[in-house]
């Protein structure tokens, strides 16, 4: 209720005490009590009166809320898959977070169950070729600029059916491969034909990653914030912020943080946040929000995306 409307609703009590005041007073004792009966009614009813208008009030203001559009917040952690430092504690985070998983490492498989084992998004994090960086940082299967449609097409193909449970896809580096149609219309045209969608990591400014997905009827999701460029925990907690105010101009925030080098600081940096971030936002899996911001119905196929011993 306004400061002003309570203003109004004093006043009236107080007039309706004054004016009760002025009336002679009776002579005969009954008629004292009488007053003094009609004089409690005129405040309780004004009371009553108070009271209706504040639940209404308030009633209204949990109804708006309730009907405004949560913002929400997706936080996806490239390069499990190879036993990386920080692993353990990013899949301990107290809220529903996506794994990015490369494929064909030693604890591809397993970080990848046991992220679903504790409700967390799974996608593939595919290895793609860089304009610079060295070559034994891409890993195994990767797409290469130089790669006939076919081979990339297989290699997709193969990624996809390595890494237990994924819905999605995003890219590994890739700052040469996302800048390529031709390339890149291919990796989509595989994902879209198994159900997955794909996240562009946004390594290249000029990637033609959203444009190509728009045309074929998928989501156009991209990665907003880095969180870890500078591998220290006041510098995650600084581009933590940055999300906080991404939010207050955006209903949604996609932010890509890593194992690794990064790892503890990257996690640390979660999980002092997490409390300030839940006021902000809703944390959820980036399957989450490609379907409730883009429609997105896509249905992994089980047979590639679950390893045989769970079949």
């Amino acid at each position: 209720m306004s400061t002003r409307r309570k203003l109004q609703i004093r006043n009236l009590i107080k007039k309706a005490l004054k004016a009760s005041r002025r009336q002679k007073e009776p002579s005969c004792a009954l008629i004292r009590s009488g007053c003094s009966r009609i004089q409690k009614v005129v405040v309780l009813c004004i009371s009553v009166c108070m009271l209706f208008m504040v639940c209404r009030t308030a009633v209204a203001k949990a109804i708006d809320q309730q009907n405004e559009p949560q913002k929400k917040v997706a936080v996806i952690i490239d390069d499990l898959g190879n036993n990386m430092k920080g692993t353990k504690e990013i899949l301990n985070l107290p809220v529903k977070i996506t794994v990015a998983v490369m494929p064909f490492l030693p604890t591809t498989k397993q970080d990848a169950m046991e992220a679903h084992k504790r409700g967390h998004d799974v996608i593939v994090h595919l290895p793609m070729e860089p304009k610079q960086g060295r070559p034994e940082w891409l890993g195994p299967g990767a797409i290469k600029a130089n790669m006939t449609d076919e081979e990339v097409r297989t290699k997709v193909t193969e990624a996809i059916k390595d890494v237990p449970y994924a819905i999605g896809m995003n890219n590994h580096m890739g700052s040469k491969v996302t800048s390529d149609k031709r390339i890149m219309s291919v990796v989509l045209d595989v994902c879209k034909e198994h159900g997955l969608f794909f996240v562009d990591s946004r390594t290249n400014y000029w990637s033609v990653v959203p444009e190509l997905a728009a045309k074929k009827g998928m989501p156009p999701v991209r990665n907003d914030i880095f969180l870890d460029d500078v591998h220290t925990i006041a510098h995650v907690q600084r581009q933590l912020a940055k999300v906080v105010e991404w939010l207050a101009e955006h209903d949604t925030c996609v932010t890509i943080g890593h194992v690794g080098g990064a790892g503890l600081k990257t996690s640390s940096g979660l999980h002092l946040s997490v409390p300030k971030l839940k006021e902000h936002a809703q944390f959820v899996g980036i399957s989450d929000l490609v379907r409730d911001v883009w429609g997105w119905t896509g249905d992994p196929a089980t047979n590639t995306t679950m390893p045989s011993n769970v079949q």
